[in-house]
């Protein structure tokens, strides 16, 4: 039989076909392509640049409206006296962060895949429900960082916000966010300007060295809520998933781990200076201009001030770029990432490429993620930096169930064999579960005594 000619809408609906199955295919795994294993491609000398280049992406990924309000927050109001909690966090995310990528080398599977298959369906509904919740609220700060951003140039988030919110759905569902997300990760590297702006504000690192090694430990309820909102945005529940999946999805062996386990622990090292930097500096001006007395950031300008020794006057500019890039990027990548996590772990339709009929639950978790986000950013006089902040202490608060799971998963010699955790691994880990707890107990009384009359941390 002589098969027909294509017309030309035919070759060009075949093209628009294969083009959306590709950008499904990149979006199946949010972010894996960051983590490309690369190996065989350095001479010896430069070998490190191998696998510290993806880790570097990876971690500049993380740094988020969440991490610099929240930690900018840090520095304003406590000076130095947190980063003692950050040396002991940044530990604590490298090891969460390599039993995640552990199990995807040892399993092939993400972690949805094996919370499904290790407990069943209810034990998959409750982890994947407080996951759905912890990256709701992400996605809301996320979108309070965008209208932050734009209101440091003069531009209402009456405008900014729809239009963000309407981009990131079309762009991602139109197969075009690819390469868009390329000009996003690029925008959130502006905050690579935080290292320089802690020299050039010559803080007195005699001291930031003492409170680094020393614990200072402040009894009030604004302290404790910050400690746990830091750990909250350092360690995030999408990250593991993304860790998992990119590990997974390249189907690294266990014989070729140790490469990705070192990149694992220099993107959290690397996260952690970066971090570091913006508290420092946060620190040396803010905090330090106070003359001690602590300063609570409640918009955009203030946390801009840590730039002015580097940039001066042109601080707030590009403090608007990073803040918009990184915003802009989690917006779309947390909505994504939460909707095929759910879907795959209850076995639902879910791809981009989809109508709302034919996966009603992956679109709908997507688009409504992406329409909470946006309405709640656009509440008149919302503080928009706190409700970022606030959005990392709920996340703090959250964090622990998912680490229960993922110890139980990794400690279980049914799935992981003989790559179980070491005991000083479990330590670590169950340590940060047990302790995150109790902040967030202690947190939780600090605030509801009081309420009704009786005094505690005031």
């Amino acid at each position: 039989m002589e098969q027909p000619i294509p017309t030309p809408t035919d070759v060009l609906t075949q093209r628009a076909l294969v083009a959306r199955r590709a950008a499904e295919i990149t979006f199946r795994r949010p972010l894996a392509y960051l983590r490309r294993w690369r190996t065989g491609h350095f001479p010896r000398p430069l070998f490190f640049l191998a696998f510290l280049g993806p880790g570097l992406i990876a971690a500049n990924a993380g740094n988020d409206a969440g991490a610099v309000a929240t930690w900018s927050s840090v520095g304003a109001r406590y000076g130095y006296g947190l980063l003692w909690a950050l040396v002991l966090v940044t530990i604590a995310l490298a090891v969460v962060q390599e039993m995640c990528a552990r199990m995807g080398a040892a399993t092939g599977e993400g972690l949805s895949d094996l919370i499904r298959e290790r407990f069943g369906v209810r034990g998959s509904a409750f982890a994947m429900s407080t996951l759905f919740f912890a990256n709701v609220l992400i996605t809301i700060s996320e979108f309070a960082g965008i209208a932050a951003a734009c209101e440091l140039i003069g531009i209402s988030k009456y405008i900014t916000v729809p239009l963000a919110a309407i981009g990131i759905w079309l762009i991602v569902t139109r197969g075009s966010y690819e390469r868009v997300e390329k000009i996003f990760l690029f925008m959130a590297f502006a905050f690579f300007a935080y290292p320089v702006a802690a020299i050039m504000a010559h803080p007195d690192w005699g001291d930031v060295l003492h409170h680094t090694v020393v614990p200072t430990v402040y009894l009030n309820a604004t302290y404790f809520q910050l400690l746990v909102g830091a750990v909250g945005t350092t360690i995030t529940p999408y990250m593991q998933l993304f860790i998992q999946s990119s590990v997974a999805e390249k189907g690294i062996q266990m014989e070729d781990y140790p490469a990705e386990r070192l990149e694992t622990y220099g993107g959290s090292v690397f996260a952690g200076v970066v971090v570091a930097s913006i508290v420092i500096a946060t620190g040396a001006t803010v905090f330090a201009a106070s003359h001690g007395a602590g300063v609570q950031i409640n918009d955009a300008t203030q946390a801009a001030m840590a730039l002015v020794p580097f940039l001066g006057q042109f601080a707030p500019i590009l403090f608007m770029v990073g803040l918009l890039g990184a915003s802009l990027l989690a917006a779309a990548v947390v909505p994504l990432a939460t909707a095929y996590s759910v879907c795959e772990s209850f076995g639902f339709e879910r791809g981009v490429s989809y109508s709302f009929k034919d996966a009603p639950i992956f679109q709908g978790l997507f688009t409504g993620m992406i329409i909470l986000g946006a309405v709640v950013a656009l509440i008149p006089g919302l503080p928009l930096i706190p409700l970022i902040v606030v959005a990392q202490i709920i996340n703090g608060m959250l964090l622990p169930i998912l680490l229960v799971f993922i110890l139980r998963l990794v400690n279980d010699r049914r799935i992981m064999g003989k790559y179980v955790n070491s005991a000083l691994q479990n330590i670590i880990a169950w340590g940060i579960t047990g302790v995150l707890t109790v902040l967030s107990f202690i947190m939780i009384l600090s605030i509801v005594l009081p309420a009704v009359g009786i005094p505690f941390l005031q």
